[in-house]
């Protein structure tokens, strides 16, 4: 015992200062490294250097050796001291290992780009952290990171050094009192944890006034290097309160969003908005970007109290679909989270969170420009690059610095797929200072990328059956994404599929064959072709050439079948006889999706596949990024797509299946890495790939502008051409649609007069005039929103807008001219067919109605299936597309409301009992159809011009040198007017006309005069005064636009010049103008036809009369009594020149003769 309490009591014995050899020690242990680097764990508190606890040591050697003499050491003294020595070599180790590890940690610029979790929640800034190499470098301010910083953070501060003395000491004596190994590493591990905590951002309480000194020193450099006040304040802290709305979501979709790759940067992205007025965000599809951004500026208050967040997409669907989603997550009402598009909307007073098309934005910044409701703008699918898309970003960067200018702040962001990101970062005219870009990585596999050898030129779609075979027999299991151009080729390929791996299981057949029999109802475009499916080779003259929205069908997709050369060496199949034979062991489950499908079709591809088969869906490029399909593995990449091309001199719009651009194409190859690693197929060589475009071309260089720059002239924006668009379109393009806005009348005509710099200037900021307001009011294209102006006459408002409306929406008819592929189908389309030619006839009517052409078809149609109520059964039977036809009745609706806003006094309604036309309202239709769609003029070639056995019945337009022709479903095919309008020219196998409708020749110089070239005045018949207008009429002679047509003589004013104010004086003699003069035209000194005559100045008289005439510019009835109002002794003395001086009094006591 005695042994145990002098062991356990000795040390407080002690009488030397233990503090003094502790100094001693610490004096003789140096550690050198490079560049002055600090050690892990060596300070004054550091567990490895122990020097008290040796001084101890030796003094309580010498001390035993006084007392006792040396004893051969017991076994438990050995094992002490052995264990006492390991400790010793341990320590001279970790010198050596401290270095090695430095050696290979990362260096300090790549630690200050990384963050670390522990930081989240803490007040600590990632969005700052994230900066690149460049800036780290340049400037050392960046926080040091350490992995255990955040471990440590409660650890108390010690705020005097005497503590830290004490604390060292008793550090010391643990150290020395214990024997334990275990605990000595322990210990050097706590250590450890404090040195890498010291050079962290966190600062003890005591170096306040430090870091608010440090702060005023920052300030006073920013100032020095130049930077604004405004600057400095945006740069300083807010210490504004944190704003937190609860939002109360289900266990299960709180589990759902927490796997979302967008949840991990919602710090980063919240900092970005909170500093900066626009952002940009880039996340693939699946990232979650869409439904949680608006989610995360809800929570942080961006809603409360009056504001809303907006979010627009580029898809009526999209919006509605998106508002139910996120209002679910959220577990809000609709009217919350409330959603408006073209034709319908939820939203109510307490909308916080509004998902719309970005048309209606554009329309409410119309109304409001600065979006006063709005304090967010999110610009969703930006990489889609639509025409609204870019208008609105221009806009949105205006109006954003006047909002905070105004101390309205309100933020924008952009957000999309695959965006090039240098349209906006590069684009001083856009940002002046470039927005920030965020990049969320969605969740992704690796996708393994397989090119063919070859590239099929010509049957792209026969190569993707058979690599859509070969997948399926050969690779383990896995859904199957295929990407094609068209509706057309979407429904082959499927066809084909079903064919050779046919399903036969319970009610999904059903699905199936009910989906293949409502085919033709859901078919939403024309195909080119009408032929026989055994047909080796195309016959281009029995195609079905009418247009489509999505695009005109690939000519090679029904014949597909049957021409599928090559070989299929790798399946060991013939490709016929994989058409042939079909193999049920292995079922396909095919689903179809385009745009234009039905949404309960669309749906069936997010539903998992029946058991026993694998999925296959066959889409277009909606796939690409609209929509995320679950369980895809395998990608079959056509590498096409099919886009709209619009001519730019002639207008011509024509279909054309194109290479798709690398980013697309990336796009579609990681579809297959969504759910696990996968693989892409593509149709082509690395070659060619490397030959596509980077990105695909916006759709505003690719399209005519007219509606824009009418819209945003409506906006007060004269000067388009220096509107911030994001690509700019072109200056043709910007011209072309400056002169039709003015031949329409929408914009003030530009003065003829100056040098030609500011002539061409003024072609380019026409002012909008009212007519060119109130066309801008109307949801349609210019040319329609003219004859909708025009449509008051003759009660044919409401006739006018149902053709309007069917013609904005274009293709009504369902295709019957697609190739059967059984002998029912065959019989069933044919008498389909019969049908809906018998009912275009009599839709078409006779006589007068008949010359109304195509468009009295449509008027037809809409009228009929009103009457029946739009019903999808009629549609059916009528060949009717039910989705168009309910879009019309939409759009008839929306267009009545707009026309009762503009002229409130019209009154008109929807009726759906609407009677057909009179003849005379056809007469009135064709006219105003004519002055809306005057550029569209054409002309039947002469007999004399036809030099060439192709134009035989063809027809001219002024812009175009190629041939013309009417199609021959058209009810004018027939007749073959002389003159027609034209809705549209569609470049199929011929050039084919859309909408047309015949006009009389001489409609044309009177309806459309700033398209004429009026020749001079016909001496016979004579001009003569016509009472009614007071004005001098005259038939003249004109020819149409540049291509010199002769038009026939129509009666009209008498041009202005000096003519007509000779004639003017001499039907004012006569008595023809002033009837009360007329009893002194036999009086007459002079004839008044010597007016006319060239020796006329010789006369006083003609000079007297006529000299008054020009100075006042009195050439009709009206300028003339206007004149007599204000000066009644107007012309008196130089009448009375031409009658005898007994009658002067007489006349001088009648005058003015009114």
């Amino acid at each position: 015992m005695g042994k145990l309490r002098k062991r356990h009591n000795w040390k407080g014995r002690q009488q030397s200062d233990p503090q003094e050899s502790s100094t001693e020690v610490k004096s003789e242990i140096v550690i050198e490294l490079q560049d002055g680097a600090k050690l892990k764990g060596v300070d004054e508190s550091n567990a490895l250097v122990l020097p008290a606890s040796r001084a101890t040591k030796k003094k309580k050697k010498d001390s035993l050796q006084t007392v006792s003499r040396k004893r051969p050491l017991t076994k438990k003294q050995r094992k002490e001291l052995q264990k006492v020595l390991e400790r010793k070599e341990k320590k001279a180790q970790r010198a050596d290992i401290l270095t090695k590890l430095a050696e290979v940690q990362l260096p300090q610029s790549e630690l200050n780009l990384l963050y670390t979790t522990s930081k989240l929640g803490t007040g600590d800034k990632l969005y700052q952290d994230k900066q690149s190499l460049d800036e780290v470098e340049d400037g050392h301010s960046a926080p040091k990171i350490s992995s255990v910083s955040g471990a440590n953070r409660k650890r108390k501060w010690k705020e005097e050094e005497e503590d830290d003395e004490d604390d060292d000491e008793e550090e010391e004596e643990k150290a020395e009192e214990s024997s334990d190994p275990n605990t000595s590493s322990s210990e050097e591990e706590e250590d450890d944890n404090t040195e890498t905590n010291e050079p962290t951002e966190t600062k003890p309480p005591c170096q306040d006034t430090e870091s608010t000194t440090n702060e005023k020193e920052a300030l006073e450099e920013q100032k020095q290097k130049g930077m604004t006040d405004q600057e400095l304040i945006q740069n300083k802290k807010q210490s504004e309160p944190t704003v937190f709305i609860p939002v109360f979501r289900s266990p299960k979709i709180q589990e759902a969003r927490l796997k979302l790759p967008v949840l991990a940067e919602e710090q980063v992205i919240m900092e970005a908005v909170r500093e900066n007025p626009c952002i940009v965000i880039c996340g693939e599809t699946g990232s979650g970007k869409t439904t949680q951004v608006p989610q995360f500026l809800y929570e942080a208050g961006y809603a409360s109290g009056t504001g809303i967040i907006g979010i627009t997409e580029p898809r009526r669907v999209a919006a509605v679909s998106m508002s139910h989603r996120v209002a679910k997550e959220m577990n809000l009402p609709t009217k919350v989270v409330s959603y408006q598009i073209r034709y319908e909307g939820n939203v109510t007073s307490d909308t916080k969170i509004k998902f719309m098309t970005d048309g209606v934005l554009l329309k409410e910044i119309q109304k409001d420009f600065l979006l006063q409701k709005y304090t967010v703008i999110i610009i969703d699918e930006a990489h889609e690059r639509s025409v609204y898309t870019d208008i609105l970003i221009g806009l949105l960067s205006r109006i954003v610095p006047l909002r905070n200018k105004k101390q309205m702040p309100m933020k924008l962001l952009i957000m999309s797929a695959t965006l090039r990101v240098e349209d906006f970062t590069e684009n001083q005219k856009l940002f002046r200072t470039p927005p920030p870009v965020i990049t969320v990585n969605a969740r992704q596999f690796p996708v393994t990328i397989h090119f063919n050898k070859r590239t099929p030129l010509e049957d792209y779609a026969g190569e993707v059956f058979h690599k859509i075979c070969k997948i399926h027999r050969m690779l383990p299991a896995g859904g199957i994404l295929v990407f094609l151009t068209g509706q057309a080729e979407v429904h082959g390929l499927c066809r084909r599929l079903r064919k050779a791996f046919p399903f036969r299981k319970g009610d999904a057949t059903a699905e199936d064959e009910e989906a293949d029999s409502s085919e033709a109802m859901k078919k939403f475009k024309k195909a080119k072709q009408k032929k026989t499916v055994s047909l080796p080779r195309i016959d281009l003259d029995n195609y079905s050439a009418l247009p489509v929205d999505e695009g005109d069908e690939d000519r090679e997709a029904g014949i597909g079948d049957e021409e599928d050369g090559g070989s299929d060496v790798d399946l060991g199949d013939d490709p016929s006889e994989t058409e042939e034979k079909s193999d049920p062991s292995i079922p396909l489950y095919v689903l179809p999706l385009y745009s234009l499908l039905a949404p309960e079709q669309q749906a069936k591809v997010f539903r998992p596949p029946p058991p026993g088969t694998r999925v296959c869906v066959v889409a277009t490029n909606v796939a690409e990024t609209s929509l995320t399909i679950p369980g895809i593995k395998y990608v079959v990449d056509c590498g096409r797509v099919k886009k709209r091309f619009y001519d730019r001199v002639t207008g011509v719009s024509s279909f054309k299946v194109t290479w798709t651009s690398q980013a697309s194409a990336n796009q579609r190859a990681g579809r297959a890495g969504r759910t696990e690693p996968g693989h892409c197929y593509r149709l082509y060589s690395s070659a060619v790939f490397g030959d596509f475009s980077e990105f695909s071309e916006a759709e505003i260089t690719r399209r005519p502008v007219e509606d824009l720059v009418l819209q945003m002239k409506d906006l007060n924006i004269d000067k388009v051409v220096n509107f911030p668009f994001p690509t700019p379109p072109s200056s043709e393009a910007l011209v072309a649609a400056e002169e039709l806005l003015v031949s329409l009348g929408a914009l003030e005509e530009p003065p003829r007069t100056g040098s030609m710099r500011e002539i061409q200037r003024a072609k380019l900021s026409c002012p909008i005039n009212p007519l060119g307001r109130a066309m801008a009011s109307f949801p349609v294209a210019p040319r329609y929103a003219k004859m909708l102006s025009l449509g008051k006459q003759q009660d044919c408002l409401p006739y006018i807008i149902a053709v309007v409306a069917a013609m904005t929406v274009r293709e009504i008819f369902e295709d019957l001219d697609r190739p059967a592929h059984s002998e029912d189908e065959d019989a069933k389309l044919t008498q389909r067919r019969a049908r809906l030619t018998q009912l275009r006839r009599l839709w078409a009517g006779h006589g007068t109605a008949l010359l109304l052409g195509d468009l009295m078809v449509m008027l037809g149609a809409v009228g009929a299936c009103e009457f029946a109520g739009c019903t999808p059964k009629f549609c059916e039977d009528s060949g009717l597309r039910y989705k168009a036809m309910v879009e019309i009745r939409r759009l008839r609706g929306q267009l009545t409301n707009a026309v009762n806003s503009v002229c409130p006094e019209v009154g008109i309604f929807v009726d759906p009992k609407m009677t057909p036309p009179t003849e005379h309202q056809v007469v009135c239709l064709r006219q105003i159809v004519l002055a809306g769609l005057g550029d569209h003029l054409a002309r039947r070639v002469q007999a004399e011009d036809l030099l060439d056995p192709k134009w035989k019945n063809a027809y001219k337009t002024p812009l175009m040198d190629e041939p013309v022709f009417i199609h021959p479903s058209s009810a004018l095919f027939k007749t073959l007017p002389e003159f027609v309008v034209y809705q549209e020219i569609m470049e199929t196998t011929k050039m084919y006309m859309r909408g047309v409708s015949a006009v009389e020749a001489e409609w044309v110089p009177r309806l459309l005069p700033q398209y004429c070239h009026l020749g001079p005045a016909h001496e016979s018949p004579v001009p003569w005064f016509c009472c009614s207008t007071g004005t001098i009429r005259c038939h003249r002679p004109s020819t149409f636009f540049r291509v010199g047509w002769q038009l026939p003589a129509v009666e009209m004013d008498y041009p202005e010049g000096l003519d007509r104010y000779k004639l003017f004086t001499r039907f004012l003699l006569e008595g023809q103008v002033c009837p009360n003069l007329q009893k002194y035209s036999g009086h007459l000194l002079s004839n008044p036809s010597i007016m006319l005559k060239t020796w006329a100045k010789l006369q006083p008289r003609t000079e007297a009369l006529l000299g008054p005439l020009v100075s006042k510019r009195v050439d009709s009835r009206d300028a003339l009594f206007s004149v007599w109002r204000s000066e009644e002794k107007f012309l008196l003395s130089a009448y009375c020149q031409w009658l005898p001086e007994a009658m002067h009094q007489e006349v001088s006591k009648s005058w003015p003769p009114i």
